[in-house]
C-alpha cells in the first residue's frame, strides 16, 4: 500500500465530556457502572436517505401488535399505560439510551399480543422487556439487580431472567423491532436541508432541538394507547411535524412544504399526517394541563388556547 495515501480506519466516536467528569467523581456500583463516558460513532450520511427509509417502511408492519390486542387495550388502557409509564421512569432513572424505552414498549406489546394475558408479575414483564432492549441497544446494559431495585424487589433476579427467556421464546428471538426513533434521524436528515438561509451553527442547533422534542413526543405516544395502532413511521413523522409547529421557527408556507415532505417520506397522505399531528398536540395539552391542575386553576384556559411549545426533556411532561 502506498505510504503516502491517507487511510483512516478510526470509528471517530464522540465522547461525552460531562459523563467523563461524572465517572471520575462517582464510584462504580456493583454490577452496573454509572457515569462512564458515552461513546457514539459519528453520523454517517451514507447509511441514511430514501433507501434506508424504504427498508424500514418495508419491515415496520412485521412488528405491529394484532388488531385484537389493540382493540382490547383501547377499551381498557389504564393497566398498559401504567406499565409503559413505569418503564419510562426506569429508563430515565437508569440513564438509558433514548432507543431503549420505545423498543421495550414494543416488545411488551408484542408479547401481550401473542399471549393476550398479563403474567403474575406485570412489572417483571416490563423489566424483562427493558433488559432485552438495553442489551440490544447499549454497550453497558441495565442489570437485573438494578431493575429489581426499581420495582422495590417485588420480584427477584432469577424471576427476571426466567421472564427474559419466556419473552424471547414467545417472540422467537425476533426482538430488533422498528420503532419511531429508528425513523427520526433519517427524517431529520432528509428535511433538515430545507432551511431558509440559517447559518451552520443555528441550523445544527435547531436540528438538535428538533430531535430532542421529537423523541419526547414519540415517547409520549408510546405511553398513550390511542397511538397503539399507528405505524412507527407515521408516529415519527407526526412527532417531528408537531415539533416543527411547536417551535414556531417556520412560517405557514414552510411548514406546509415540510409536512408534504414528511408525508411523502412515510408514504401517507398529508391529511392523515396533520390529523396525527393534531392528536399529538391535543395529548400534549392534556398532559400539560393535568400537570398544572396542582397549581392555580385560572391558567387552564390559557393553556388550552395556546399551542404549547414542545418540551426539551421527557420529565417536563406528566406521563
Amino acid at each position: 500500500m502506498d505510504r503516502g495515501m491517507s487511510v483512516s480506519l478510526w470509528c471517530e466516536e464522540v465522547e461525552d465530556d460531562q459523563s467523563q467528569d461524572l465517572s471520575q467523581a462517582q464510584p462504580q456500583e456493583q454490577g452496573h457502572i454509572t457515569g462512564l463516558p458515552q461513546l457514539r460513532a459519528a453520523w454517517d450520511p451514507t447509511v441514511s436517505g430514501h433507501r434506508v427509509i424504504q427498508r424500514l417502511l418495508h419491515m415496520e408492519e412485521r412488528y405491529m401488535p394484532s388488531m385484537l390486542y389493540i382493540t382490547l387495550i383501547q377499551r381498557d388502557p389504564e393497566r398498559r399505560e401504567e406499565l409503559a409509564k413505569w418503564a419510562l421512569e426506569v429508563c430515565c432513572d437508569c440513564g438509558c439510551d433514548e432507543a431503549v424505552f420505545p423498543l421495550s414498549v414494543s416488545l411488551m406489546d408484542r408479547f401481550l399480543s401473542a399471549s393476550l394475558s398479563l403474567p403474575v408479575s406485570p412489572y417483571c414483564l416490563a423489566a424483562g422487556c427493558i433488559l432485552i432492549a438495553s442489551k440490544l441497544t447499549e454497550c453497558d446494559n441495565v442489570t437485573a439487580d438494578t431493575l429489581c431495585a426499581a420495582a422495590e424487589y417485588s420480584f427477584h433476579p432469577t424471576d427476571l431472567r426466567e421472564m427474559e427467556r419466556v419473552i424471547l421464546g414467545t417472540l422467537r428471538w425476533d426482538t430488533a423491532a422498528v420503532t419511531p426513533q429508528d425513523f427520526l434521524p433519517h427524517f431529520l436528515a432528509c428535511v433538515g436541508g430545507r432551511g431558509d438561509g440559517e447559518n451552520g451553527d443555528s441550523e445544527e442547533e435547531l436540528l438538535s432541538t428538533l430531535r430532542r422534542h421529537s423523541d419526547t413526543l414519540a415517547a409520549m405516544c408510546a405511553c398513550d394507547s390511542r397511538f397503539l395502532g399507528a405505524l412507527p413511521s407515521l408516529v415519527a413523522a407526526a412527532s417531528l411535524n408537531s415539533a416543527l409547529r411547536g417551535l414556531g421557527t417556520k412560517g405557514p408556507t414552510q411548514l406546509a412544504v415540510l409536512s408534504e415532505a414528511l408525508a411523502e417520506l412515510c408514504q401517507t397522505d398529508v391529511a392523515v399526517l396533520q390529523c396525527y399531528s393534531e392528536m399529538i398536540e391535543y395529548a400534549l395539552r392534556q398532559r400539560l394541563r393535568s400537570g398544572l391542575q396542582q397549581g392555580p386553576t385560572e391558567k387552564d384556559e390559557e393553556v388550552e388556547n395556546e399551542r404549547p411549545g414542545t418540551p426539551t426533556d421527557m420529565r417536563e411532561i406528566d406521563f
